[in-house]
């Protein structure tokens, strides 16, 4: 019953983007982020009516469809940007991953949460703010502002799941986490990112 409903949301939240993108109401880098967002923090918080199994398997079928709109051009708007990336679906491969890699629900949310609301509003506030101060990366653009949004984002995530989760996380750890999570966010071109970056979070938390 839950992956049905999870499954329904996620295909309402595609055909609501397409339908606004094809009515002009969002366009390009602000279309696919809705989507990333949306979706992002929507999946960052199934361990906590899913299974662990179900997760597992609701990535995978993620991963496919994924690769059906790219091929298919389904949902066109979630690929109407010109520069190649594989954000999507790298995104759903982390879902998988993640899930391999502990069984601890906020661990778990704090990565994904990290892709999905941290990368998707350093991009949009990146795109509306940006465009004065940028530089590239491996022939990528990026902007100032849109890399301290990714940080301080990071920041707040981090200091909810150690609030959260009930655990003691230093200023300075929280700190230097986001930090290295800027630094790999910016470096991972075509959209790795999105499945370095909850790698790396995840790593960092259990170990810790």
């Amino acid at each position: 019953m839950y992956i049905l409903f999870s499954l329904l949301a996620i295909f309402i939240v595609l055909v609501l983007n397409e339908v606004l993108w094809r009515k002009k109401d969002v366009h390009g880098e602000f279309s696919r982020k809705f989507v990333h967002i949306s979706v992002g923090t929507f999946v960052a918080f199934w361990p906590f009516f899913l299974t662990w199994d179900q997760i597992k398997i609701l990535g995978a079928i993620m991963f496919l469809v994924v690769l059906a709109t790219k091929y298919l051009k389904i949902f066109q708007a979630i690929n109407s940007i010109q520069r190649a990336t594989w954000g999507e679906a790298t995104f759903a491969l982390s879902i998988i991953v993640i899930a391999l890699m502990t069984n601890n629900k906020w661990i778990y949310a704090t990565a994904l949460l990290q892709m999905s609301i941290a990368d998707g509003l350093a991009a949009l506030v990146g795109v509306r703010y940006g465009k004065k101060y940028s530089y590239l990366i491996f022939s990528h653009t990026k902007s100032l502002i849109g890399t301290l949004t990714f940080f301080l984002v990071s920041a707040v995530i981090l200091t909810g799941y150690a609030h959260f989760a009930h655990i003691h996380l230093s200023v300075a750890f929280i700190l230097i986490v986001s930090l290295i999570s800027c630094a790999f966010e910016n470096i991972a071109v075509f959209g790795l990112d999105n499945i370095i970056v909850p790698i790396l979070i995840t790593l960092l938390l259990i170990n810790h």
